[in-house]
């Protein structure tokens, strides 16, 4: 049975009304389970201050659950991820009696203004998502997959453990893996889904993986593993861009952005920009600190970490 991963964006600790805690570092991650169904929620434990803990919460969420108490910058850059994002699937729960109509303008064109809105009620949202969870299918005839990995550590008896979720495809017991960006290769020794042991994973599955052939300090959060032979792996990334529609000016030369791809977010500076009749979809010229890994032709984050109140720049399309 397929896993769903939720991203919760709420005031702090409301997801451990819905599920029970688990691995906690700048997310904190709650588990939720009924017989083989299962639900990961991911609560962004270091937002605001860390734009990059919102990423890391909501870049493998197939659904958010976004609770509002009040319209600030801080939900108004939520909206902005999730947009760029592209988290369709969504529960808004609204509370100290905002109503629908007041934040309806501020929704208005984004992902959010799809989302279904509930009462602030933990054990109807838990059933809901369970259902929905329930009702996803596995990719169980792929041959090949990718995780990228959020946790790396030792564990005595075992050797290395990585956690993560399967964003592709499938991994199997006794694969071989290549470690990306590195390009490293190690054995898939065993698997678990959501602490039980299993033969293999699925996409959305969250996971632990023991390894065989690494040490756990040659990983870094953000590398990926996987059986594609697909996967680019580049410090150099280029493509058509577009910006949110509240940013206020051109991009140019020289400036350091963050891009965000699957669980990497790295600095990247824009070495050469292209505008044309419209400033807000320009072509960039990017150039990174490390290489980052992804598929052809993919969609990645657009981040200005000195933007102050906005924060979120945009998408860029690569080439």
């Amino acid at each position: 049975m397929p896993n769903l991963n939720v991203a919760v964006l709420a005031p702090a600790g409301y997801a451990k009304d819905l599920g029970k805690a688990g691995t906690a570092s700048d997310i904190t991650l709650y588990n939720l389970k009924k017989g083989e169904v299962t639900v990961t929620f991911l609560e962004p434990t270091r937002y605001p201050e860390r734009l990059a803990s919102l990423f890391y919460a909501v870049s493998p969420a197939d659904i958010a659950v976004l609770v509002v108490d009040a319209v600030t910058a801080q939900f108004g850059e939520q909206v902005l991820m999730l947009d760029c994002m592209g988290v369709r699937e969504g529960i808004l729960v609204l509370r100290n009696y905002l109503t629908p109509g007041e934040l309806a303008p501020l929704i208005r064109g984004t992902v959010v203004e799809d989302y279904a809105l509930r009462e602030d009620d933990p054990t109807a949202l838990r059933e809901e998502l369970l259902d929905r969870s329930a009702s996803r299918s596995e990719e169980a005839r792929a041959t090949t997959g990718s995780v990228p990995v959020d946790h790396a550590f030792p564990v005595k008896g075992i050797g290395t453990v990585v956690l993560g979720d399967v964003v592709r495809g499938a991994v199997r017991r006794h694969d071989t893996l290549r470690l990306l960006p590195g390009g490293k290769t190690v054995q898939l020794r065993s698997i678990q889904r959501h602490d039980d042991d299993a033969t293999a994973a699925f996409a959305g599955d969250r996971v632990g993986l023991a390894l065989k052939g690494i040490e756990a300090d040659e990983i870094a959060r953000g590398d990926v593993l996987t059986t594609e032979t697909d996967l680019v792996a580049s410090a150099n990334l280029a493509g058509r861009a577009t910006l949110v529609q509240y940013w206020p000016a051109p991009l140019k030369e020289g400036m350091v952005l963050t891009v965000g791809h699957w669980m990497q977010f790295l600095p990247a500076r824009i070495l050469g920009i292209g505008v044309g009749q419209d400033w807000r979809r320009p072509q960039l010229r990017l150039e990174l600190e490390r290489p980052m890994v992804y598929p052809p032709d993919d969609r990645v984050l657009l981040c200005w970490l000195d933007g102050g109140r906005l924060r979120v720049a945009g998408t860029l399309v690569l080439d």
